[in-house]
């Protein structure tokens, strides 16, 4: 019998993690955009709509000298992350099974 891979084995979760340490603000604006979408009276959304939303934000409303890049590889994590720790938004993402690259 084959072990499965660990989350921690996994390449993208790894870069995953640091990324969502590093930026804490795609986090927060990530919660704000989704309880916005809840607030409106929607059950359902695509987390990659407000993946774009922030890019839109990030690159044409505010002013800063770094070049933010987010990896459309995080998707997925945040639409979990978001469903794991803000009870209000249980259930709002639809998902997959994670592929996992080592």
């Amino acid at each position: 019998m084959t072990e499965q891979p660990s989350l921690f084995d996994d390449k993208i979760q790894v870069a995953f993690l640091k990324f969502h340490r590093d930026n804490p603000q795609v986090y927060r604006m990530l919660v704000k955009f989704a309880l916005q979408v809840k607030d409106s009276g929607r059950r359902k959304y695509g987390i990659k709509s407000l993946l774009e939303r922030l890019r839109w934000h990030l690159d044409f409303e505010t002013k800063s000298d770094k070049d933010f890049k987010l990896n459309n590889n995080y998707t997925s994590r945040y639409a979990r992350l978001l469903m794991e720790t803000e009870t209000d938004l249980d259930g709002v993402f639809a998902t997959r099974e994670l592929r996992r690259k080592s």
